[in-house]
């Protein structure tokens, strides 16, 4: 199975000028807790991703006002996206090793054409495939709090 078989197609992007109060808005209005971040909705070249954890942790935490962030303020990057015709297990694979839940894909241009999260991955693959992605996403997460700072 391929990417393009289970990815959610067209995710709602912002650009890195996007106020962060309008990325929350549209996480919630889209219930999902990731954008990919986008050179501009006419030419969507993938350049990172937002999520609920990074304005959390890289702006409200750092006792930044909201109102006043973009997404570049606080969005990942880079990033290492799936591709649509990618093996499945591949995708796995990168989002284990790389220890993330959502990961975005793209096209030949690298204009983001889609997001794979592991609910994507629950909901399309076999349970044991669901199991191992949660199992090693979640126990390197676990023991890299372990480690010395």
């Amino acid at each position: 199975m391929q990417v393009k078989d289970i990815m959610t197609k067209f995710p709602v992007c912002c650009t890195p000028h996007t106020p962060v109060q309008q990325v929350a808005q549209e996480m919630i209005k889209h219930d999902c807790g990731c954008l990919p971040v986008v050179e501009s909705d006419a030419r969507p070249k993938l350049l990172g991703v937002i999520t609920d954890r990074d304005i959390v942790c890289r702006g409200v935490a750092k006792g930044e006002n909201p109102q006043f962030l973009t997404a570049e303020a606080c969005m990942s990057t880079p990033v290492v996206p799936a591709t649509r015709e990618m093996d499945v297990d591949t995708c796995c694979q990168l989002m284990e090793h790389h220890q993330v839940r959502r990961m975005p894909v793209v096209d030949a241009l690298g204009f983001c054409c889609g997001i794979v999260s592991q609910a994507d991955i629950a909901e399309r693959c076999e349970a044991a495939k669901s199991a191992e992605l949660v199992r090693d996403i979640s126990h390197h997460t676990a023991a890299s709090r372990l480690a010395p700072v």
